[in-house]
């Protein structure tokens, strides 16, 4: 996308509030449990909050004590954060005494260890094993470390009648005769290159992960600098969560798998998935025992395992893996998961962040997306490491296939360009959330000291640490949470859920089955 785009983009005069009628959006947010120590919580998933496995709403993600709570698609902002809080308050009332929700992206205290962070447990069921083993085989290939790290995840579509009406004019006659589905997975895809270009602003604007905890880097080479009581940083950083000390994957450098249309990106997670690589086959599929430690050798043991700031997404139906549901029924909506938790938010997001990202999101639909060439590829990665690691730096530069900016320059061109989008969403949503959500990101712009990242370091200062500032968080968010009110019905709702998910798991286990070890042989 060029980027004297921003000076020229003009709304395309078709495009109304009416065409964002029925946008939907989902979040999903990752929170671990920690113990009154500050350290990593020891305990199982609590049996009141029901089955891991097969609760729709609750689940855990790598290890046992990552809760993962996943709000169902929702037409406004507000209905999607009220329901997240719901699900949080509901999770609250369930944690052990002294277990609290630990408010960072960035974990809190881990033992020297790091066999003592447990591997998130599913049950016996040959499905339940196989999640289980399939975070072993992460632990093994990435250290479990890795494992504590929480994100949000942002779940967007748009409706039909926009894809219709840009489709209707559409120039491209190719582009012009395909069928909605196919046609809207292509713009989707734009959105998704396009989105990648922009990923350096969604760090420096949410960013809030500058700093990390001694005990996270144990045995670790690293070029952090120590801040305060066992906390390590980066003077100017942004996200660290996002960069070389975040969730990172050696071996899918060289993938080359591209977003330029669905069957290359498809046919690129197949290759992944079914090429053995050479360190992981070293680290062997079975301990000495023979139990098994990794899924496979592959570069991907299974396609979730492709770790990308933004993924396209299809509901799986009955057996479907995420390409096959893809494949079948193209691009449903996209997930965006540059986002780190924000600690200042008991639910670790509040409604400026989604309407920043919902606008930002349509202005990326909405420009042209040219292909990403190699040339840019490492233009955009040296772009966001930059801005990972030193956002809040004076004059820091981005630098584009056409020109270079200061990140500044960059921000506002861009921000301002998102004006009239955010008028449209105020229009279709009758609120004036998404313009004022798009003033709070142009003073972070102006003033680096306004952005979460500069405010979590002067905190950090404040309360002296990670352990200390997250505990008094952590503390507030509680209180909060004990507050929230549940209608009856949703109360009734999520005690329901607890029963129906545990006899889900429990018929899925009682199921006649192959042997674990039979089961595991179509993934070898």
């Amino acid at each position: 996308m060029s980027q004297a785009n921003a000076q020229s983009f003009v709304v395309p005069a078709w495009v109304n509030a009416s065409l964002l009628q029925g946008t939907l959006r989902g979040i999903e947010r990752e929170s671990l449990r920690m113990q009154h120590d500050g350290y990593l919580s020891q305990l199982s998933h609590p049996k009141g909050l029901g089955s891991a496995l097969t609760h729709p709403h609750i689940t855990t993600d790598y290890s046992e004590a990552l809760l993962e709570f996943i709000t169902p698609p929702q037409s406004s902002i507000t209905a999607a954060l009220a329901y997240l809080t719901d699900i949080h308050a509901v999770v609250n009332q369930q944690l052990a005494e002294g277990e609290k929700l630990w408010p960072m992206s960035m974990p809190c205290m881990l033992d020297q260890d790091e066999q003592q962070i447990r591997l998130a447990e599913y049950g016996s069921s040959n499905i339940g094993l196989f999640k289980t083993l399939y975070r072993k085989g992460l632990g093994v290939r990435y250290g479990r470390r890795m494992q504590t790290i929480a994100g949000v995840h942002y779940n967007i579509s748009f409706p039909d009648n926009l894809f219709l009406e840009l489709q209707k004019n559409e120039l491209d006659p190719q582009l012009k005769k395909l069928s909605l589905q196919d046609y809207r997975s292509q713009r989707y895809f734009g959105m998704i290159r396009n989105f990648i270009r922009f990923i350096p602003m969604v760090v420096y604007l949410l960013g809030a992960s500058p700093t990390v905890c001694r005990s996270f880097l144990i045995g670790r080479e690293h070029h952090l600098t120590p801040l305060v009581g066992g906390t390590l940083h980066l003077p100017y950083a942004t996200a660290l969560r996002m960069g070389k000390h975040g969730y990172q994957n050696s071996a899918q450098k060289q993938l080359g798998i591209h977003y330029n249309n669905l069957d290359a990106y498809l046919q690129g997670l197949q290759r992944a998935i079914k090429t053995p690589y050479p360190e992981f086959t070293a680290l062997g599929l079975d301990d000495e025992q023979g139990e098994p430690i990794q899924i496979n050798d592959h570069v991907l043991q299974i396609e979730n395992e492709y770790y990308s700031l933004i993924r396209p997404k299809q509901i799986p139906q009955a057996n479907e893996t995420p390409s096959q549901a893809l494949q079948n029924r193209g691009v449903a909506y996209v997930e965006l998961r540059a986002v780190d938790v924000n600690p200042y938010s008991p639910i670790g997001i509040d409604e400026h962040s989604a309407a920043f990202l919902e606008v930002l999101a349509l202005y990326c639909l909405l420009q042209d997306s040219p292909e990403i060439s190699e040339t840019e590829q490492s233009l955009i990665e040296q772009n966001h490491l930059a801005v990972v690691e030193q956002g809040r730096a004076p004059k820091l530069n981005i630098q584009t296939p056409q020109a270079i900016y200061t990140l500044t320059d960059w921000l506002n061109l861009h921000l301002n360009a998102m004006q009239t989008l955010a008028g449209l969403f105020d229009e279709s949503s009758q609120s004036v959330l998404y313009s004022s959500a798009l003033a709070t990101m142009l003073i972070r712009t102006q003033d680096p000291s306004k952005t979460p990242s500069a405010r979590v370091i002067e905190d950090m200062l404040h309360f002296g640490g990670t352990w200390k500032m997250g505990s008094d968080l952590a503390q507030n968010h509680t209180a909060q949470l004990q507050q929230h009110q549940l209608s009856a019905e949703q109360q009734d709702y999520f005690t329901a859920l607890v029963q129906q998910s545990l006899d889900a798991q429990q018929q899925l286990e009682q199921q006649p089955a192959p042997p674990f070890t039979e089961y595991l042989q179509q993934f070898r």
